[in-house]
């Protein structure tokens, strides 16, 4: 029972000695990536991608505006695995002189 209790603490010991490092924060000397505007971008940018060829960037810049990113899937640019493998690196801003497809499909201004 004592030698159980005493490798059981050991390892707990080790493992806490441990854990530290591997929750350390990422090295903040990587600055992040920067984020792909997929609503002004080029189709050379947007290539830059992983899992996005010529023929995907074309798509993406034929589609827009976009008002969010995930119109890619909800508008069927894009298959849901390469808008998974992407979406952390891309954004969709929004340009104030230019209405949304909704609004500019209706006629609207």
């Amino acid at each position: 029972m004592f030698v159980r209790r005493h490798l059981l603490l050991s390892a707990a010991a080790v493992l806490a000695l441990a854990a530290p490092a591997a929750w350390a924060a990422p090295d903040k000397a990587d600055p992040p990536a920067k984020l792909v505007d997929i609503n002004s971008a080029s189709v050379q940018q947007l290539s830059t991608l992983p899992g996005i060829g010529k023929a995907d960037a074309e798509r993406i810049v034929a589609g827009r505006p976009y008002l969010t990113k995930a119109d890619l899937v909800t508008a069927k640019v894009l298959p849901a695995g390469v808008y998974l493998s992407i979406k952390n690196r891309i954004i969709a801003k929004q340009d104030p002189k230019r209405p949304p497809k909704a609004a500019a499909s209706k006629g609207q201004p």
